[in-house]
Parts: structure tokens; C-alpha cells; sequence
């Protein structure tokens, strides 16, 4: 697969970035070596080998699930346009 310029136009607009016009060709260049770093990946025999989640045997913390409220509702509520009791007051959408 290869990247021309009008793919890495669409692709830098879709990604939202701003790119010059004569900085199209080299981005497109930059996409088609990636592109073929993935390739090569694609070639790898990974036959038999268990997926991963990081290079380095670990155990994550964990802790109890306990149910609480946070004790944070004034906080909570003050980022709420419009806050009545205790709970975030919205408009009836039904009618």
C-alpha cells in the first residue's frame, strides 16, 4: 500500500493538522516508511506466542470495590450549570 499526497492531505485533515502544501510529499513519505515498518511486522512468525500486555511481567495493585459516594458532591456540583437538592437540574425534554 502507498500513500500519495492527496491520501496524506485527507489523512492530515481527518487527524485535524495543519499541513502546508509543500510539506504534503515528505508527510506522504513519512506515512509509506511506517507503512512498511508494518509490513515487515506482518512478516514475523508469531506462531504459538501468547499476546502481551507489557514487556515486563507485572501484577497491577488492587484494591477492594467498595461502593461509596465519593464525598465529593459540593465539588461535583459546582461544575453544574444548574444544580437544585443535591442533583444536576436539566430541562423536561418530553412533554
Amino acid at each position: 500500500m502507498s500513500i500519495d499526497r492527496d491520501t496524506a492531505a485527507r489523512v492530515a485533515k481527518l487527524a485535524r493538522i495543519r499541513v502546508e502544501e509543500d510539506a504534503l510529499p515528505a508527510l506522504a513519505g513519512e506515512f509509506n516508511t511506517i507503512l512498511g515498518f508494518i509490513e515487515q511486522l506482518n512478516e514475523v512468525d508469531v506462531e504459538g506466542v501468547e499476546p502481551m500486555t507489557s514487556v515486563t511481567p507485572m501484577r497491577l495493585k488492587r484494591r477492594d470495590d467498595v461502593v461509596n459516594d465519593g464525598n465529593q458532591q459540593e465539588k461535583v456540583l459546582s461544575n453544574a450549570p444548574d444544580a437544585r437538592e443535591g442533583f444536576f437540574a436539566v430541562p423536561k425534554v418530553v412533554e
